[in-house]
């Protein structure tokens, strides 16, 4: 029987991620293929256009959705966070 959440290999290959689960820091970095360093510029209060994430105690997280989603308005000129 299928489920809903499929392992998958990420591109390195190197750790298994699931479906529409939180991305890392340096997962985002690979999707939008910048540096992980101006992805953490991307997430600080006071820049414009943040990517959504959130904090897990020391961590950021990164739902995919919400990156892909951002993606998209960043392509049609909305500053919309």
């Amino acid at each position: 029987m299928a489920s809903a959440l499929q392992v998958e290999r990420s591109a390195g290959g190197t750790q298994p991620r699931i479906n529409g689960c939180l991305l890392t820091i340096e997962e985002v970095a690979e999707l939008l293929s910048v540096p992980v360093s101006w992805v953490y510029g991307r997430t600080r209060r006071r820049a414009i256009n943040r990517i959504p994430g959130f904090r897990l105690g020391k961590y950021w997280r990164f739902r995919e959705t919400d990156v892909l989603a951002w993606i998209e308005r960043q392509k049609s000129g909305t500053r919309n966070a």
